[in-house]
């Protein structure tokens, strides 16, 4: 099969406009933050990355009540002075509870 030059560069110019627009889509999905009154939503996935704990510890925090949270459409989200406030208070020799 043969493709002329004028075909392939308009072809390769259309699956270039393509990826650009889902990489925008991309860019703009990054950059929303959830908000609740104005305060930044912490999901499970941002908790875990930032405190480097697994879910199964965050699950804990969260069951005995060491760390408050809240579900919006069966999503779990943390209040960012909730986790800060969670720190300051079990922070404990640079490690966090049940952390060895």
């Amino acid at each position: 099969m043969f493709i002329d030059k004028n075909n392939f560069e308009a072809w390769m110019k259309r699956i270039m406009d393509r990826l650009d627009m889902l990489e925008n889509r991309i860019t703009k999905k990054e950059k929303v933050r959830h908000r609740l009154n104005g305060e930044l939503l912490l999901d499970n996935q941002d908790l875990c990355f930032m405190l480097n704990i697994s879910k199964r510890t965050l699950q804990r925090y969260r069951s005995s009540g060491q760390l408050p949270f809240k579900r919006i459409e069966q999503k779990t989200y943390y209040l960012e002075s909730d986790v800060h406030k969670f720190i300051r208070e079990h922070f404990n020799d640079g490690r966090l509870p049940g952390k060895k």
